[in-house]
Protein backbone atom coordinates (compact mmCIF):
# COMPACT_ATOMS: atom_id res chain seq x y z
CA UNK A 1 0.00 0.00 0.00
CA UNK A 2 1.50 3.45 -0.72
CA UNK A 3 2.10 5.64 1.55
CA UNK A 4 0.26 8.62 1.69
CA UNK A 5 2.39 12.10 1.66
CA UNK A 6 1.38 15.81 1.56
CA UNK A 7 2.70 18.77 1.92
CA UNK A 8 -0.29 21.98 2.60
CA UNK A 9 2.39 25.38 1.92
CA UNK A 10 2.48 28.18 -0.02
CA UNK A 11 4.71 28.99 -2.88
CA UNK A 12 6.38 31.85 -1.10
CA UNK A 13 7.03 30.61 2.12
CA UNK A 14 10.78 30.02 2.99
CA UNK A 15 9.41 27.46 5.71
CA UNK A 16 7.16 25.54 2.78
CA UNK A 17 10.47 25.34 0.67
CA UNK A 18 12.36 23.96 2.96
CA UNK A 19 10.43 20.64 3.26
CA UNK A 20 10.12 20.96 -0.24
CA UNK A 21 13.75 20.54 -0.29
CA UNK A 22 13.90 17.53 2.33
CA UNK A 23 11.39 15.88 0.15
CA UNK A 24 13.25 15.86 -2.89
CA UNK A 25 16.43 15.06 -1.50
CA UNK A 26 15.02 12.04 0.00
CA UNK A 27 13.13 11.19 -3.48
CA UNK A 28 9.98 11.40 -1.39
CA UNK A 29 6.55 11.33 -3.70
CA UNK A 30 4.18 14.26 -1.99
CA UNK A 31 1.01 16.29 -3.35
CA UNK A 32 1.45 19.58 -2.45
CA UNK A 33 -1.10 21.77 -1.51
CA UNK A 34 -1.17 25.34 -2.14
CA UNK A 35 -2.31 27.37 0.44
CA UNK A 36 -4.36 30.98 0.64
CA UNK A 37 -3.30 32.11 4.29
CA UNK A 38 -5.88 35.38 3.66
CA UNK A 39 -8.75 32.63 2.83
CA UNK A 40 -7.31 29.26 5.15
CA UNK A 41 -9.16 25.80 4.00
CA UNK A 42 -10.61 23.80 6.27
CA UNK A 43 -7.88 20.99 5.83
CA UNK A 44 -5.42 23.33 7.36
CA UNK A 45 -7.80 24.75 10.04
CA UNK A 46 -7.98 20.79 10.85
CA UNK A 47 -4.65 19.87 10.39
CA UNK A 48 -3.14 22.63 12.45
CA UNK A 49 -5.76 23.94 14.74
CA UNK A 50 -3.16 25.51 16.87
CA UNK A 51 -1.17 27.98 14.74
CA UNK A 52 -3.33 27.73 11.82
CA UNK A 53 -0.21 28.34 9.61
CA UNK A 54 1.72 26.35 7.11
CA UNK A 55 3.84 24.57 6.36
CA UNK A 56 1.71 21.26 7.71
CA UNK A 57 3.16 17.84 6.59
CA UNK A 58 0.69 15.36 6.73
CA UNK A 59 1.76 11.37 6.72
CA UNK A 60 -0.93 8.38 6.22
CA UNK A 61 -3.56 11.09 7.35
CA UNK A 62 -1.39 12.15 10.54
CA UNK A 63 -0.58 15.77 10.79
CA UNK A 64 3.17 17.35 11.40
CA UNK A 65 3.32 20.76 12.10
CA UNK A 66 5.92 23.50 12.52
CA UNK A 67 8.83 23.35 9.71
CA UNK A 68 11.98 22.29 11.80
CA UNK A 69 9.74 19.83 13.65
CA UNK A 70 8.66 18.50 9.95
CA UNK A 71 12.16 18.21 8.88
CA UNK A 72 13.24 16.01 12.31
CA UNK A 73 10.48 13.48 11.35
CA UNK A 74 11.13 13.26 7.96
CA UNK A 75 14.66 12.17 8.84
CA UNK A 76 13.40 9.72 11.02
CA UNK A 77 10.87 8.45 9.03
CA UNK A 78 12.78 8.13 5.75
CA UNK A 79 16.28 6.96 6.40
CA UNK A 80 17.88 7.05 3.19
CA UNK A 81 19.79 10.21 2.35
CA UNK A 82 19.97 11.30 6.08
CA UNK A 83 19.71 15.13 6.92
CA UNK A 84 20.65 15.83 10.51
CA UNK A 85 24.28 14.01 11.89
CA UNK A 86 24.13 10.66 13.44
CA UNK A 87 25.95 11.45 16.22
CA UNK A 88 23.41 13.44 19.28
CA UNK A 89 26.30 16.11 20.18
CA UNK A 90 26.21 17.35 16.28
CA UNK A 91 22.28 16.98 16.06
CA UNK A 92 22.37 18.94 18.66
CA UNK A 93 24.11 21.13 17.84
CA UNK A 94 22.51 21.71 14.54
CA UNK A 95 19.29 22.26 16.37
CA UNK A 96 21.39 25.22 18.13
CA UNK A 97 21.82 26.78 15.18
CA UNK A 98 18.35 26.11 13.26
CA UNK A 99 16.77 27.60 16.53
CA UNK A 100 19.90 30.78 16.45
CA UNK A 101 18.58 31.02 12.63
CA UNK A 102 15.00 31.26 13.18
CA UNK A 103 14.48 33.04 16.83
CA UNK A 104 17.15 35.56 15.63
CA UNK A 105 18.18 36.21 12.03
CA UNK A 106 14.83 35.66 10.42
CA UNK A 107 13.13 37.78 13.59
CA UNK A 108 15.60 40.63 11.65
CA UNK A 109 14.49 39.72 8.06
CA UNK A 110 10.93 40.21 9.33
CA UNK A 111 11.97 43.69 11.26
CA UNK A 112 13.78 45.40 7.98
CA UNK A 113 10.41 44.76 6.32
CA UNK A 114 8.58 47.43 8.38
CA UNK A 115 11.23 49.88 8.70
CA UNK A 116 11.56 53.49 8.45
CA UNK A 117 14.28 54.33 6.58
CA UNK A 118 16.39 55.84 9.34
CA UNK A 119 16.07 52.78 10.83
CA UNK A 120 17.14 50.53 8.39
CA UNK A 121 21.55 51.47 9.25
CA UNK A 122 20.52 49.87 12.66
CA UNK A 123 18.86 46.99 11.20
CA UNK A 124 21.65 45.97 8.73
CA UNK A 125 24.33 46.47 11.40
CA UNK A 126 22.21 44.16 13.57
CA UNK A 127 22.08 41.79 10.43
CA UNK A 128 25.43 41.65 9.94
CA UNK A 129 26.28 41.08 13.22
CA UNK A 130 24.44 37.88 13.43
CA UNK A 131 25.41 37.02 9.71
CA UNK A 132 29.03 37.48 10.87
CA UNK A 133 28.36 34.76 13.48
CA UNK A 134 27.36 32.44 10.87
CA UNK A 135 30.15 33.16 8.46
CA UNK A 136 32.56 31.56 11.31
CA UNK A 137 30.54 28.63 11.75
CA UNK A 138 30.83 27.98 8.16
CA UNK A 139 34.67 28.89 7.86
CA UNK A 140 36.53 25.77 6.63
CA UNK A 141 33.68 23.67 5.37
CA UNK A 142 31.36 23.46 2.29
CA UNK A 143 28.38 22.96 3.92
CA UNK A 144 27.34 23.52 7.33
CA UNK A 145 27.32 19.92 8.78
CA UNK A 146 30.59 19.74 7.63
CA UNK A 147 29.65 16.98 5.57
CA UNK A 148 29.88 16.43 1.63
CA UNK A 149 26.45 17.26 0.75
CA UNK A 150 23.11 19.30 1.91
CA UNK A 151 21.99 18.70 5.45
CA UNK A 152 19.24 19.54 7.93
CA UNK A 153 21.17 23.21 9.01
CA UNK A 154 21.72 23.68 5.16
CA UNK A 155 18.38 23.64 4.48
CA UNK A 156 17.53 26.12 7.38
CA UNK A 157 19.76 28.41 6.59
CA UNK A 158 19.57 28.54 3.06
CA UNK A 159 15.67 29.32 3.52
CA UNK A 160 16.11 32.34 5.29
CA UNK A 161 19.89 34.08 3.25
CA UNK A 162 18.17 33.45 0.03
CA UNK A 163 15.04 35.50 1.01
CA UNK A 164 17.27 37.85 3.03
CA UNK A 165 19.18 38.70 -0.70
CA UNK A 166 15.63 38.91 -2.57
CA UNK A 167 14.47 41.57 0.54
CA UNK A 168 17.91 43.25 0.09
CA UNK A 169 16.90 43.67 -3.80
CA UNK A 170 13.67 45.58 -2.54
CA UNK A 171 14.81 47.62 -0.13
CA UNK A 172 18.22 48.58 -2.22
CA UNK A 173 19.87 47.67 0.54
CA UNK A 174 22.49 44.96 0.88
CA UNK A 175 22.51 42.71 4.30
CA UNK A 176 24.72 40.08 3.09
CA UNK A 177 27.66 41.87 0.79
CA UNK A 178 29.48 39.18 -0.54
CA UNK A 179 33.15 41.38 0.55
CA UNK A 180 31.99 41.51 4.15
CA UNK A 181 30.68 37.55 4.20
CA UNK A 182 32.52 35.98 1.23
CA UNK A 183 32.03 32.28 2.55
CA UNK A 184 28.52 32.57 3.07
CA UNK A 185 28.02 33.99 -0.22
CA UNK A 186 30.12 31.43 -1.88
CA UNK A 187 27.74 28.61 -0.15
CA UNK A 188 24.65 29.99 -0.89
CA UNK A 189 25.76 29.98 -5.28
CA UNK A 190 27.12 26.82 -4.42
CA UNK A 191 23.41 25.57 -3.20
CA UNK A 192 22.07 27.50 -6.14
CA UNK A 193 23.73 25.25 -8.25
CA UNK A 194 22.05 22.31 -7.06
CA UNK A 195 19.27 21.01 -8.97
CA UNK A 196 17.23 20.18 -6.23
CA UNK A 197 17.78 23.96 -4.35
CA UNK A 198 17.03 25.35 -7.57
CA UNK A 199 13.65 23.69 -8.46
CA UNK A 200 12.46 24.60 -4.96
CA UNK A 201 13.25 28.74 -5.23
CA UNK A 202 10.27 30.88 -5.99
CA UNK A 203 10.10 32.59 -9.46
CA UNK A 204 12.60 35.40 -9.11
CA UNK A 205 10.51 38.51 -10.50
CA UNK A 206 7.12 36.60 -8.57
CA UNK A 207 9.31 36.45 -5.48
CA UNK A 208 10.31 40.40 -5.59
CA UNK A 209 6.81 41.54 -6.41
CA UNK A 210 5.40 39.59 -3.19
CA UNK A 211 8.11 40.99 -1.10
CA UNK A 212 7.68 44.43 -2.30
CA UNK A 213 4.11 44.44 -1.97
CA UNK A 214 5.06 42.14 2.18
CA UNK A 215 7.06 45.29 2.74
CA UNK A 216 4.63 47.87 1.75
CA UNK A 217 2.02 46.27 3.43
CA UNK A 218 3.74 46.45 6.74
CA UNK A 219 5.34 50.18 6.42
CA UNK A 220 1.82 50.90 5.90
CA UNK A 221 0.28 49.32 8.97
CA UNK A 222 2.75 50.79 10.75
CA UNK A 223 2.35 54.34 10.08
Amino acid sequence: MAEEVKLLGTWASPFSRRIEVALKLKGIQYEYIEEDLSNKSALLLKYNPVHKKIPVFVHNGKPVAESLVILEYIDETWKDHPILPKHPYDRAIARFWAKFVDEKILQTLYKARGAKDEELPGIIEEAGEQMKILENELKGKEFFGGESTVGYLDIVVFSVAYWFQVQSQVLGVEFIPEEKFPVVCKWIGRLLDIDVIKSCVPPREKHLAYIKARIEAARAASK
